[in-house]
């Protein structure tokens, strides 16, 4: 150890991270608090990191805090993380940001204050790469002054903000690749509440919990999407054909486009979510580079709709993965299975059930007759915690009949999850 390049031993200390650690750690030697000085680099204050930081004053935090970051001077990763915690001094907090922003590349922000700060103000200009916002306020954007010339990576984290400041928050931002938005509170002057953001170097959008009346994203080179347990009367993507992975996690949309977008989607995941199944497909259709399909505890607006197998082994030959799971209604075998062409690609089968019935058994044997280069089979169901005679005949059954169905696959692997 008394060896080791006081550069390396700074890396140590880092890759710790937690302030607790490092300070301990540090206080072994002179040569390794010589490190944490000169050579520290990520440094994280956490609540949940340590219980006892709740057991301090704020004052106290304030105080320790302090001391820790001024002891250092190379920091570029600084991790903020006050969760239930009383409001700090704003003034305070600026001096932490001010300190550190030349060198910082990296902000984890989650630190309520007295005073609400500007922190765009305060870490705009500078070096700065991904930046994390947590339960607060960003008002009054000007991109030509706050501008962030450096940042591929944004997350806004239950922040109150207008739709104008995040349409111009991003434009603020010309190399801004990932941008996440979850739980934001959208300030609106009108009563339709309507969102439009553009990015030409956006490659990646999340957003989580978001209610909204509109909402449209204009990113020409955009390449993974996910929207999860949002509600929106009108989404729409405008993009370049960029687009590769496709993801809905639950919520709702009365109208959804994908302008433009889906020449090169690879992957396509829906689950707990309400769809027309022509409609949907008309908007995939020429996703002709489609390797994983997955259609879960989806709900078609039709009852008398149903995945179409034969539409899709037409349209999508490059598919390897297709999962589904959705109620089977009466119609599955005269609607859902007929055709002659084959899954030739598929490697992969997943299928699930809400309730289990007959039908299910039938619809295994229809989908392994159309694949014939199948190698695994995943079967997910549901299992009730209070399970009557009948029901647990009923799983035993249905388990049996699986088990003898697979003895003319022999050469698929059968894997079986329960929940």
């Amino acid at each position: 150890m008394e060896n080791l390049p006081v550069e390396v031993i700074g890396n140590i200390l880092s890759f710790l991270g937690a302030a607790r650690d490092v300070v301990l750690a540090s206080a072994t030697c002179r040569k390794w608090r010589n490190a944490f000085r000169e050579h520290l680099q990520v440094l994280s204050f956490n609540s949940n990191d340590w219980a006892a930081y709740r057991d301090l004053t704020t004052s106290q935090l304030e105080i320790l805090i302090t001391q820790t970051i001024f002891q250092t001077t190379g920091l570029k990763s600084l991790y903020i993380m006050m969760d239930n915690v009383d409001e700090f001094s704003a003034s305070t907090v600026t001096a932490w940001l001010m300190y550190t922003r030349e060198m910082l590349r990296q902000l984890f922000y989650n630190v309520c204050t007295n005073i609400n700060m500007n922190i765009l103000e305060i870490c705009g200009r500078q070096k700065l790469e991904m930046l994390l916002l947590a339960h607060n306020s960003i008002t009054g954007v000007e991109p030509t002054f706050q501008r962030f010339p450096c940042l591929t990576s944004l997350s806004l984290n239950s922040v109150t903000i207008s739709a104008l400041d995040l349409s111009l928050l991003l434009t603020a931002c010309p190399k801004i690749e990932s941008l996440e938005l979850v739980n934001p509170i959208i300030a609106m002057s009108d009563a339709q509440v309507i969102v439009e953001l553009s990015s030409s170097s956006l490659k990646s959008l999340y957003i989580e919990v978001v209610s909204l009346d509109k909402f449209i994203i204009e990113a020409e080179s955009i390449e993974r999407l996910h929207l999860k347990d949002c509600s929106f009367d009108v989404f729409e993507l405008i993009g370049k054909g960029t687009l590769k992975h496709f993801i809905i996690d639950e919520g709702s949309m009365i109208h959804l486009e994908l302008s433009e977008t889906v020449e090169n989607l690879e992957v396509v995941d829906i689950s707990n979510f309400a769809i027309m199944w022509k409609n949907f497909y008309q908007m995939i259709s020429k996703s002709l580079k489609l390797r994983s399909l997955r259609l879960w505890d989806v709900i078609f607006d039709d009852e008398d709709e149903m995945v179409d197998i034969e539409t899709i082994a037409v349209c999508f030959p490059q598919l390897t993965h297709l999962s589904l799971s959705y109620d089977l209604g009466d119609g599955i075998l005269d609607y859902g299975l007929p055709g002659s062409s084959h899954l030739e690609n598929v490697l992969v089968l997943e299928l699930g059930w809400t309730i289990i019935s007959d039908l299910f058994t039938h619809w295994v044997d229809g989908l392994l007759k159309r694949s014939p280069n199948l190698q695994k089979l995943v079967i997910h169901g549901f299992v009730s915690d209070t399970n009557s005679l009948e029901e647990c005949q009923t799983l035993a059954n249905f388990t049996s009949s699986i088990v003898e169905l697979m003895r003319e696959y022999i050469h698929v692997q059968v894997q079986f999850e329960y929940v």
